[in-house]
């Protein structure tokens, strides 16, 4: 397998936040240059060595570093296209400075080089019984009576081939009905709720905390034929930003989406029911498989519990519904 070496330009302060979210995403190694701690480092163990060469000091200088590898294919490149996003979170909540750039260095390859590449290792993808998600360079051979997604992905973050999205995917075609309505809390690049629409779904709002999500969703709506007055979406956090709540709770919804990670799950559970009509479904997914009893604690103390579990690799979703368990956990 090709690895494409991914380079964080940053600072120390940031250094432990950086991991965190590294560890969302699900890239769980990583080495970190940074001086400040090099010198600490030989300061503390100087009885370990008479010299240091010149070449190793002159690596360590300057700005911190974070750097991770990721696998030269589709599911590396949506791994790439989610740290990006995380760092522009970042960003947008450094007001002081302290994390340095938060620049991404990817081996040298710039970002339009990057995504040119990337179109060799992307092709259409079937999940579930009815969806197709195609690249828009590409055309199908064939005929299909499966919904298809078009997406660009160069220019998105969520397109499809990581395992979470695959696992939410999957469990929303199996309880949208025509008609629904559909609320996606960190929608990304809207592929769950556009595709929501495409599978029949009346009406469609997404929330991300990204701003850049909302221009992209709203894109790859219009790509896929969806029209604005069936599809909102907002840029706010939903778990301290009251306004956006109420907005959002101005109408409820038949199924509400939250393909994030654990921590965020958890944190906006406890809103859930103010969104969610009465017999709802509450599908989730982007939970590493060790933070599973956490979740499902949270769904228990607030009113749902676990209608089914799945699995791929390292991910799990959870669908759920409101009210106590009844043994239907299929774990």
């Amino acid at each position: 397998m090709e690895w494409t070496k991914v380079t964080i330009y940053t600072a120390p302060a940031a250094i432990e936040p950086i991991m965190g979210r590294l560890l969302n995403v699900g890239i769980t190694g990583f080495e970190i240059e940074d001086e400040d701690e090099f010198n600490d480092f030989l300061e503390n163990n100087k009885q370990y060595w008479d010299y240091v060469d010149d070449s190793v000091t002159e690596k360590m200088r300057g700005e911190t570093r974070v750097i991770v590898y990721v696998s030269n294919n589709a599911q590396g490149h949506e791994m790439l296209m989610s740290v990006k996003n995380e760092l522009e979170i970042m960003k947008a909540m450094d007001s002081s400075g302290e994390f340095g750039r938060l620049v991404i260095e990817t081996d040298g390859i710039n970002e339009e080089d990057w995504a040119n590449n990337w179109k060799k290792y992307y092709h259409p993808m079937e999940i579930g019984e009815k969806i197709l998600i195609k690249p828009v360079w590409e055309t199908l051979s064939s005929d299909t009576d499966r919904v298809i997604f078009n997406i660009e992905p160069g220019l998105s973050f969520g397109t499809g081939s990581h395992e979470t999205t695959q696992l939410c995917l999957i469990n929303l075609e199996k309880h949208i009905k025509p008609g629904m309505k559909v609320l996606d809390l960190g929608c990304g690049s809207g592929i769950l709720s556009i595709i929501a629409l495409l599978l029949g779904a009346k009406k469609a709002v997404a929330v991300d905390i990204d701003k850049n999500a909302v221009d992209i969703a709203y894109q790859n709506a219009r790509r896929n034929g969806i029209d604005d007055d069936r599809y909102t979406v907002y840029a706010g956090d939903i778990i301290t930003d009251s306004d956006l709540q109420k907005i959002i709770a101005e109408d409820k919804y038949d199924i509400v989406l939250a393909n994030i990670v654990a921590d965020v799950i958890i944190a906006i559970t406890p809103e859930v029911n103010k969104y969610l009509k009465p017999g709802g479904t509450f599908i989730t997914s982007g939970i590493i498989s060790d933070r599973l009893s956490d979740v499902e604690n949270a769904f228990l103390e607030n009113g749902f519990y676990a209608e089914d579990v799945s699995r791929r690799k390292d991910w799990v979703s959870i669908v759920c519904k409101q009210g106590e368990t009844d043994g239907k956990n299929k774990g």
